[in-house]
């Protein structure tokens, strides 16, 4: 992959889709977020997939993204540029939210990822193609064939997330022509914003979007947290506490609580 610096830079304010009215931006941290609801993103990505066809690129921000971003780790400068370019980025979880009333002293709606993705592709069906790109080999396929059964979606086309950075540009291609309206990418944190901010022009859809462990719940490898944790806002809580896989993460929301402490004691 080239330096992150010969990235396309794409501005928010300045997308002919976006004449619609929004939400002014705000910094949460030093990162982009659009206090937007669930209902009024639905209704910008729907009209980006209607309107003119260009790629933008979507970022559900959750606390374990900004945590990341501050690592120091080798895609960490990629991955904060690659959410700072975003056409969209909504608050994907509670985190993200209790640190905007906390920090911004605003009450900022959640978007998650799979709450967007599963919304167009029930909103528009068998008038939507979707590429579904992402997770182990064999997940994929069987995401594909449950979402067109369900939503009546057109599978634009698929293809696992476990493949050497030197075959992106293949797989960029192979994306770019199949005509996809939107693309779902599941390639973990950081690689899959970085690899659709930075490929954004090849791939050339409308809405591209990371989306983590969507397509593993599409196959039914993963299941959503139940409908009262999501109610109540402690999904997290549920997935760390039932999934030993899940623990290795508990630092870094514990990390995200205190940066969040420590940064409301400084403006107090």
């Amino acid at each position: 992959m080239a330096q992150s610096g010969s990235i396309q830079s794409s501005s928010v304010q300045s997308s002919s889709a976006s004449s619609q009215v929004r939400p002014a931006r705000l910094d949460l941290l030093g990162h982009p977020l659009d206090p937007v609801s669930l209902p009024a993103a639905l209704d910008l990505l729907s009209a980006w997939i209607a309107g003119p066809r260009e790629g933008r690129t979507v970022v559900t921000l959750n606390p374990e993204f900004i945590m990341q971003c501050r690592s120091g780790g080798p895609q960490a400068a990629e991955f904060t540029q690659a959410i700072a370019k975003a056409d969209l980025v909504s608050a994907d979880g509670v985190g993200i939210v209790w640190a905007a009333r906390q920090l911004l002293g605003e009450e900022v709606p959640r978007a998650p990822g799979f709450d967007l993705s599963a919304g167009l592709m029930k909103r528009h069906g068998a008038g939507l193609n979707v590429f579904f790109l992402g997770a182990k080999p064999g997940v994929a396929e069987v995401a594909a064939q449950n979402a067109h059964e369900q939503y009546g979606v057109r599978v634009a086309g698929v293809h696992n997330g476990y493949f050497d950075p030197a075959e992106d540009a293949r797989v960029a291609a192979l994306v770019g022509a199949s005509g996809a309206d939107l693309l779902l990418t599941a390639m973990g944190a950081a690689r899959q914003e970085i690899f659709n901010e930075y490929w954004r022009e090849v791939l050339n859809v409308p809405v591209m979007m990371g989306v983590g462990g969507v397509l593993d719940v599409l196959a039914g490898t993963a299941s959503l947290a139940p409908a009262w944790t999501r109610r109540l806002g402690v999904e997290w809580l549920w997935r760390v506490a039932g999934d030993r896989r899940r623990w290795g993460r508990a630092p870094a929301l514990a990390g995200f609580v205190r940066l969040v402490q420590r940064e409301k004691r400084r403006k107090g």
